[in-house]
């Protein structure tokens, strides 16, 4: 197994801070940054030192999490407004967009690997994660309730065409198990 890298062994405040920077550099500046870092790294006491290379290869790294963050959440955004959700995303926004990024994470890495070398448990967790987070935050509920007023109101408006008679409309939500 490979040595840590160097970036990992940052403390959590000055990681964060990393982050931060290379958000509000735009991604660039590295020279500066690692200047910058290995400033407050002495300040700290730390013998730890990172070079312009290593802070290249975490900021791209990063600025890709980040992407896919941005893209999770606006499609979860997107998803849950298609479907009249939009209170209910905003109260489950937070964990949904945390578990739709790390399972962009987890694609990501599994499409860098050859056939063989992808771990069917790993896809099979992933999606047990996603299944159960809409479970829990009765996103699947609301979408079932959504659907069978979707139903019953074609059902109506099959009945005012003339389409069907009112008999075989309330036999048809009996069938459907949404009764009249």
């Amino acid at each position: 197994m490979p040595p840590p890298r160097k970036v990992d062994l940052l403390p959590a405040e000055l990681k964060f801070w990393l982050q931060e920077e290379l958000r509000s550099r735009g991604f660039g500046g590295y020279e500066d940054l690692a200047e910058a870092l290995n400033f407050r790294l002495e300040k700290a006491g730390s013998e730890l030192r990172i070079r312009k290379s290593a802070l290249h290869a975490f900021g791209q790294e990063y600025e890709e999490f980040v992407k896919y963050q941005e893209q999770a959440s606006a499609w979860a955004a997107d998803w849950m407004q298609e479907q009249g959700l939009a209170e209910e995303a905003k109260r489950h926004n937070v964990l949904f967009q945390m578990i739709t990024t790390l399972a962009f994470k987890v694609m990501q890495a599994q499409m860098i690997k050859e056939g063989g070398e992808i771990d069917p448990k790993e896809l099979h967790f992933l999606g047990r994660m996603l299944k159960d987070v809409m479970a829990s935050s009765g996103i699947r509920e609301s979408l079932i309730v959504a659907e069978r007023k979707a139903q019953a109101a074609k059902l109506d408006e099959a009945v005012e065409a003339g389409d069907i008679d009112k008999e075989a409309a309330a036999k048809a939500r009996r069938i459907m198990g949404f009764g009249e």
